[in-house]
């Protein structure tokens, strides 16, 4: 099961992430990246701190943004990764698709790095 909470500030839409992603709970995933997208948010951060398990659907909602993000200038960063779900990013190779960092502060800095 998981929870997802959004929350807009300076312009950058933050998605927190509770609890765990597996295959019927990734759809949530997708609908909340979608609606930030839909509103036109341009600066998207995941916060992954208390996000305990993710499966291969969920990993794959990400990994199905990553060309429409790149067309529309849609910067997102994940921040918070515990030692179990930064593995499956890494060992499927997306980290180095997608932007990682370990605290909220440097997540945003990146951000802001990126979408100038």
């Amino acid at each position: 099961m998981v929870q997802i909470k959004r929350l807009q500030e300076e312009g950058i839409d933050t998605l927190a992430i509770i609890g765990e992603i597996d295959a019927s709970s990734s759809i949530e995933l997708d609908l909340s990246i979608a609606k930030s997208v839909g509103e036109g948010y341009k600066k998207i951060l995941v916060d992954c701190g208390s996000l305990e398990y993710i499966s291969s659907a969920g990993l794959g909602v990400f990994m199905s943004y990553i060309e429409e993000f790149s067309d529309k200038g849609i910067c997102m960063v994940m921040f918070g990764l515990n030692e179990k779900v930064e593995n499956n990013f890494n060992i499927l190779g997306l980290a180095d698709l997608l932007h990682i960092r370990n605290t909220k502060e440097e997540a945003k800095q990146l951000i802001n790095e990126l979408s100038v």
